[in-house]
């Protein structure tokens, strides 16, 4: 028979390990939703960190856990132009999960572009889908082959990797040139993953408003999706939404709709105002 101070001991370890199996398979795909961060604004961690966003004001631009002006020593966005009412619509796309020609087609009915960022099984499994965003004027961006965590890759040469073999395959499958955006895989970047892209002619684009619309067994309401992408949408917007998303396909043309009720348009990540 176990003891009472082994029996806790044992309960302590199983739910320790159960904690971080979980933390793990969130990391796979979570990394991207919405996070929120209670810090200010500050400069360009040099360690590895998660993009972050804070909301002081509603309908304000929010606070990074970088600001524009440091990002910007690098190439790297997460606002546009915060000086006229013009959003910047950008999906992450890891899989073809049946939504994405919906979500095209209502880009289209608004004739609005869009960013489209591709790792390498969207490419493989869906060439018709991707060929279609190149085909209607949107930026395929590279969100990297394997979907890694890329602020644990040092090397150069790894790093390099990951974006010219997405690049490579992408050239291949439609015979066009992929776009220079590079998102990080979950949000997850340093100083030095910066520097990185830079040096290869790739600007970083992270986001100033998104949603938990990713876990595709839980997919929150239309009600919900508007509850959080309303209130906080904001000048010069860069919006982070996942194609693989039903309620997102679903509320596309709604949501266009009324953010232009709310006299928005729509512009493409190509006339992001120059970094400085």
């Amino acid at each position: 028979m176990f003891s009472a101070n082994k029996k806790s001991l044992l309960l302590y370890s199983l739910l320790t390990a159960a904690l971080l199996a979980a933390a793990v398979i969130l990391s796979l795909w979570g990394g991207e939703e919405e996070a929120v961060s209670t810090a200010g604004s500050a400069a360009v961690p040099a360690a590895a960190s998660d993009w972050g966003l804070s909301f002081p004001t509603e309908g304000q631009p929010p606070v990074g856990n970088a600001s524009p002006a440091d990002l910007a020593k690098y190439g790297a966005y997460y606002l546009g132009d915060t000086s006229q009412k013009v959003i910047y619509l950008t999906f992450d796309c890891g899989y073809e999960n049946g939504y994405t020609e919906q979500i095209l087609d209502a880009l289209k009915k608004h004739n609005a572009p869009a960013a489209f960022f591709v790792v390498g099984h969207m490419i493989e499994s869906a060439p018709d889908i991707v060929c279609r965003m190149a085909e209607e004027g949107h930026v395929v961006g590279n969100h990297t082959f394997h979907h890694p965590d890329m602020s644990s890759i040092s090397r150069q040469s790894a790093f390099q990797e990951e974006l010219d073999s997405l690049a490579s395959l992408y050239r291949q499958t439609t015979g066009k040139t992929l776009s220079h955006f590079y998102r990080p895989p979950q949000g997850k970047y340093s100083e030095e993953n910066l520097k990185q892209a830079q040096a290869l002619g790739y600007k970083t684009i992270f986001w100033s408003l998104a949603y938990v619309d990713w876990n595709t067994d839980k997919q929150p309401t239309a009600e919900q999706a508007y509850a959080k992408l309303l209130p906080r949408i904001h000048d010069g917007a860069i919006v982070l939404l996942h194609s693989t998303s039903r309620t997102n396909a679903e509320i596309l043309d709604e949501l266009l709709t009324r953010w232009e009720g709310m006299g928005y348009t729509f512009r493409s990540l190509e006339e992001l105002p120059r970094s400085t």
